[in-house]
């Protein structure tokens, strides 16, 4: 078996890393500072870890919009942001009324952005969706370095990810709706798709895989919504591990090399359990890349 392929270690016991529990807790994301930011996507909140467990999660900003996703702008100064029907621009950290909107993309039926990643070259990848997950009604869009904007991949439902492997040459997008993992080739100076692939899919009840890391051995990681846990697979997409986790609706992940780190949500159940929403952690030495920064 190849160090590429190694089953990795994951402790069994997870627990909350703040007070609060968050309607649709996302976009969990290691800064290159080590702070640890995420999003609670329906409340327009961007958020930070606390230093002590039970404390709540600190705000760095409020949006009146929805809030898909961040990425630490390259300057060290601020986000950007996929929010409400766009990418919009967080001048600095803790000043949530300063923003710039960047660009309007999507439309008609009602429509917001989801999750979203910055690749090694600066460039936003960011998935939109229909309130109500009409089906075809998604796409993945990208915001290029010189502000220019392409909407790559039409004909989604509910997008989630993107991640990409070490080298920048492999993107992983989750259909969530579908319960796919696809891959793609990537042009790294172009941006340019090709070779699409199923990583993998999971059958009808067994979950949703919802957002995605990949670590420095190239494992992909994926939330499972539904199913209340956390797969890894090889590259090719065969599986190597699964944790569960004490929430039925995980949502992204992040590995530090100390802990795997897993949002959940609270979103449409009628009796959340009291670790539902909350942002949990359990013991790993698995390693991955600081989340990329935005070229702004």
């Amino acid at each position: 078996m190849s160090p590429h392929h190694s089953v990795p270690e994951v402790g069994t016991v997870f627990s909350p890393l703040a007070t609060d529990r968050l309607e649709l807790g996302e976009g969990v994301r290691l800064l290159s500072d080590g702070r640890i930011v995420l999003v609670d996507i329906l409340t327009g909140r961007l958020l930070a870890l606390p230093t002590a467990r039970d404390t709540p999660l600190i705000l760095l900003a409020q949006l009146d919009e929805p809030l898909g996703a961040v990425a630490p702008l390259d300057t060290g100064k601020g986000f950007l942001a996929a929010a409400g029907t766009g990418f919009t621009r967080l001048t600095e950290y803790g000043a949530p009324s300063r923003r710039t909107s960047l660009a309007d993309l999507v439309g008609s039926p009602p429509r917001r952005m989801n999750d979203a990643v910055c690749d090694a070259r600066g460039r936003m990848w960011a998935g939109s969706m229909a309130y109500d997950a009409a089906p075809g009604a998604g796409a993945l869009h990208r915001l290029d370095r010189d502000g220019t904007t392409v909407t790559v991949l039409k004909d989604l439902t509910v997008p989630n990810g993107p991640a990409f492997s070490p080298d920048g040459t492999t993107m992983y997008l989750a259909d969530s709706a579908l319960g796919t993992v696809d891959s793609y080739r990537v042009d790294p100076s172009t941006g340019t798709l090709s070779d699409r692939r199923r990583t993998f899919s999971l059958s009808p009840g067994s979950g949703s895989p919802d957002g995605m890391t990949v670590d420095d051995q190239g494992r992909l990681w994926s939330a499972v919504w539904g199913a209340g846990e956390i797969r890894c697979y090889s590259p090719d997409g065969r599986l190597l591990l699964t944790v569960g986790v004490p929430a039925r609706q995980p949502t992204s992940v992040c590995l530090t090399g100390t802990q795997l780190i897993v949002t959940t949500a609270r979103y449409g159940m009628d009796r959340p359990g009291p670790l539902d929403g909350a942002v949990l952690a359990a013991s790993c030495a698995v390693t991955a890349p600081p989340t990329a920064a935005a070229a702004r």
